[in-house]
């Protein structure tokens, strides 16, 4: 009887036997899985639902937030947009063969870079069943094979996810191993996931802070890190105020459960009178709390909204909740020099009417995505027209923000010749 290290690595194995199949498969064989997964799961959705309600009846008896029930519910309308998901990377262009840059040398040989599948990919995320959906289509559709190793929370839900989509490779002539759940469900089977190096190409974490630094810090398998999501907000001192206002909401209302959703307001001293009021009453109706500096504070005292001293760690806050952490600055500097401590890189939006004003701020902040009069909300790979996401980057190695079908692909270096040697 094999222990769980072998369990896990014979799984990599048979990832690794059905990524050789998959790296010379043709989009046609590769849309025609996605479109039967996405049929599978639409056919199956009242199974799922019910392996799901399992699941979420469990995180509430376990004393799970609000924001992680959200994120790990799933009921018909979300199955249908899952599936939909894999439809739309179906349409999009298979990357796998793109030809990145080519040229013949002056002695005639001819240079191709040429993009090719990553080969396993091993993804380890929370609480997120849709994550399981999303990266078995975009590792399909880009060659590669997907070992997925969700949380125990979701452990149901998964198994039914991707019961359904094997059975719809199965049904294709296809190895269903392209597709595969990370068997175990205790720590030990994420470590040895972790040591894969040879059996695992790539690493992709999406959770908590504190499950993707264990990642990074321990894996010997390569990693692509996704960091959290403490995005920020200015509004300038030439921002329209009514789009300010529906802007801010937005960004932090729309979804508080997501990695995208605003979590500190920074306004500039100029648009406090016109702002505020506005800005307070829309947040209070909206359930908001505002964890504020002192003149933020102050501006706000007697006003609808709930208002709470702020600290350093409401700086640093990836609050998953209707929490909001606010500061008036003196000047876009100011506001710049505040995202640059406390930012984790993902998104930072700027309001702002002033062309000077957006240049300035685009060309000072490191971050994977800037918004410009717009909601950070918009910071996802189906936003973006990827048609799902594996998960937004916060590094500068490989791939940075939204990783959708070029980011889970290779290169490789063809040079053709005709008896070419070299002297």
């Amino acid at each position: 009887m094999l222990d769980d290290r072998e369990l896990v690595h014979d799984t990599a194995r048979r990832a690794r036997a059905a990524a050789h199949e998959l790296r010379v498969m043709t989009r046609e064989e590769k849309d025609r899985a996605l479109v039967a997964m996405a049929n599978a799961l639409e056919a199956d959705a009242a199974v799922i639902v019910r392996e799901n309600e399992i699941d979420t009846a469990r995180a509430r008896e376990n004393g799970l937030s609000a924001a992680l029930i959200d994120r790990l519910t799933l009921d018909a309308d979300r199955i249908a947009a899952i599936a939909q998901a894999l439809r739309d990377v179906a349409a999009l262009p298979d990357p796998v063969g793109e030809v990145i840059r080519g040229y013949t040398l002056p002695n005639g040989l001819q240079v191709r870079q040429v993009r090719v599948p990553i080969g396993v990919v091993g993804m380890i995320y929370e609480a997120r069943p849709n994550v399981t959906v999303d990266a078995a289509g975009l590792c399909l559709k880009s060659g590669n094979a997907a070992l997925l190793r969700g949380s125990s929370s979701a452990m149901k839900s998964n198994q039914a996810l991707v019961s359904s989509m094997r059975s719809a490779l199965t049904e294709q002539g296809l190895n269903p191993d392209a597709v595969q759940l990370v068997p175990g469900d205790t720590h030990e089977s994420v470590k040895h996931l972790m040591t894969a190096r040879g059996l695992v190409d790539v690493l992709i974490p999406r959770g908590g802070e504190s499950l993707i630094r264990n990642i990074v810090e321990n894996s010997t398998v390569p990693v692509i890190e996704t960091g959290v999501g403490n995005c920020h907000v200015y509004v300038d001192a030439e921002a329209d105020i009514d789009k300010a206002v529906a802007l801010v909401v937005n960004s932090k209302t729309q979804r508080v459960s997501v990695c995208n959703a605003a979590e500190t307001l920074l306004v500039h001293r100029e648009v406090v009178d016109a702002f505020l009021p506005r800005a307070l009453q829309a947040l209070a109706d909206a359930g908001v709390t505002v964890h504020a500096d002192a003149r933020f504070a102050d501006a706000a005292a007697g006003g609808p909204c709930t208002v709470v001293n702020a600290t350093d760690e409401d700086w640093a806050a990836e609050y998953y909740s209707l929490d909001l952490a606010a500061a008036i600055v003196d000047d876009i500097d100011q506001g710049i020099d505040h995202i640059r401590r406390w930012s984790s890189g993902h998104t930072e939006a700027i309001i702002s009417d002033s062309q000077t004003a957006i240049a300035h701020f685009t060309a000072r902040i490191d971050s994977a995505a800037i918004m410009v009069n717009a909601s950070t909300r918009f910071t996802d790979g189906g936003e973006f027209g990827f048609g799902a996401e594996i998960g937004i980057s916060t590094q500068k190695l490989h791939a940075r923000g939204p990783m959708g079908l070029p980011e889970l692909t290779s290169t490789t270096f063809v040079v053709t010749g005709d008896g070419h040697t070299r002297t």
